[in-house]
């Protein structure tokens, strides 16, 4: 009797929860993939992966598809092929990983080709394959494409030079870590999200103890929003030569600083000796090396080497380039190529010509420069990102209006520090960690 009672409550759970399903899945999508979503996912991983990984030639025999008769070698289908071992599904949000371990003689390049099978077979969004471990591959599903609203799930513990500024596709909160990243180099066409994502990083970067410098050779039209925080802001090329110039005397100053009291960097100087870190946006970077007459030359050329001094020195004094424009291609010159190697955070959203996406993510991976040219007019804020660990990854950005923008940097205004001058009698303890 009591079993009966457990089977019809079960059933009756079954009923109301498939009977809710459609108005859980649009209101609240992670309590639907929690509840129905993962566990069915779960079911169709472990009931696939055998015909699967037949099918796709990844199943491999214990013992050879040959064998001698007599003075004969015969041959034909191995017997039983056994599969790639699969791990437990694991539950995470909004999709779930599972770990695979290769047979002798795989690749995770043999998985990767099967990918697109996986996704159809599983019915999920798409799946992501990532290796950290050598003879191990996680497969990761996507329940949803997490990027159609991108909204971060948590906020991380704040950290300086670090900022939260949208969403990976993996669900994953997307950062700029200028610490692990000390310069970035971010491409976009008009309406592509490149605005955006300045704007999210300056709104995140406000109320931090860092100093912030401007390039905008739009006439202004751009960077103005965050002035209010700003130590200087330069909106025409004649401009841009002497702040740059005067950065490169601060990194200098900051080097000789460091050699004095015996530190490799400004995170190893004494409290007293602190200096604030620095990050310089330059919006449209091409205007600074374009050239109408034989005056604009030396100025040019001073500017290309002030930013690729600032590039090379800058990671340990302290001073960071966020390197921004509608087209940056090997056209521009050499120095725009010699910046470019120095920059290693790379953002790439839609372009209008494949010079661009080439020198931002050409020389990282072929693949990522592929998904880059396959961003639609449609996927304003979507760009492939790239950094220090060799991996790329489509994100978003959140949205940012001009408004919130300009609301952040009136906030902060305080803590803009007057220029020149970065010296800090008494830091907060733990800024520079």
């Amino acid at each position: 009797m009591l079993a009966q009672i457990l089977w019809l409550a079960l059933l009756a759970t079954v009923l109301v929860l498939l009977i809710i399903a459609p108005g859980l899945r649009r209101n609240y999508p992670y309590v639907w993939w929690c509840l129905l979503g993962y566990p069915a996912t779960a079911v169709r991983v472990r009931v696939t992966w055998r015909r699967l990984t037949t099918n796709l030639g990844l199943a491999v025999a214990k013992r050879p598809g040959r064998a001698l008769l007599g003075d004969l070698v015969v041959r034909g289908d191995p017997l039983k092929p056994v599969p790639p071992r699969l791990g437990a599904p694991k539950l995470r949000r909004g999709g779930l990983d599972v770990r695979v371990r290769l047979h002798p003689g795989q690749v995770p390049d043999h998985l990767l080709s099967a990918v697109e099978a996986l996704t159809h077979a599983w019915r999920v969004h798409a799946v992501r394959l990532s290796s950290d471990e050598l003879g191990f591959v996680t497969l990761s599903a996507l329940a949803w494409d997490p990027l159609r609203a991108p909204i971060v799930p948590y906020q991380l513990k704040q950290r300086a030079l670090r900022v939260v500024v949208g969403l990976l596709e993996d669900g994953r909160a997307r950062m700029i870590d200028f610490r692990r990243a000390p310069h970035w180099l971010v491409v976009g066409a008009t309406r592509s999200g490149k605005s955006t994502l300045i704007a999210a990083l300056v709104k995140e970067l406000a109320p931090q103890r860092v100093a912030l410098f401007g390039i905008d050779l739009k006439g202004g039209m751009e960077l103005p929003l965050f002035e209010d925080r700003l130590s200087a802001l330069a909106s025409t090329r004649a401009e841009a030569a002497r702040l740059l110039a005067e950065l490169v005397a601060e990194t200098e100053a900051r080097m000789q600083l460091c050699r004095s009291v015996g530190a490799r960097s400004i995170w190893d100087l004494p409290g007293k000796l602190c200096k604030l870190p620095i990050v310089v946006i330059v919006d449209e970077v091409a205007e600074l090396y374009l050239m109408a007459t034989r005056e604009d030359k030396a100025e040019v050329g001073e500017i290309s080497t002030n930013l690729l001094r600032l590039s090379q020195l800058g990671a340990a004094l302290g001073i960071h380039l966020v390197i921004a424009g509608q087209r940056v291609g090997s056209d521009l010159g050499p120095g725009v190529t010699a910046l470019r190697a120095q920059l290693a955070g790379r953002i790439c959203h839609r372009v209008s010509d494949s010079g661009t996406a080439e020198m931002a993510l050409g020389d990282l991976n072929k693949d990522a420069l592929a998904a880059a040219q396959r961003i639609t007019l449609a996927e304003q804020g979507v760009a492939i990102t790239a950094d220090t660990d060799g991996q790329w990854r489509r994100a978003r950005s959140i949205h940012v209006t001009p408004e919130q923008a300009r609301r952040a940097a009136r906030k902060y205004a305080r803590l803009a520090p007057a220029w020149p001058g970065l010296h800090v009698d008494e830091p907060t303890e733990g800024v520079y960690l």
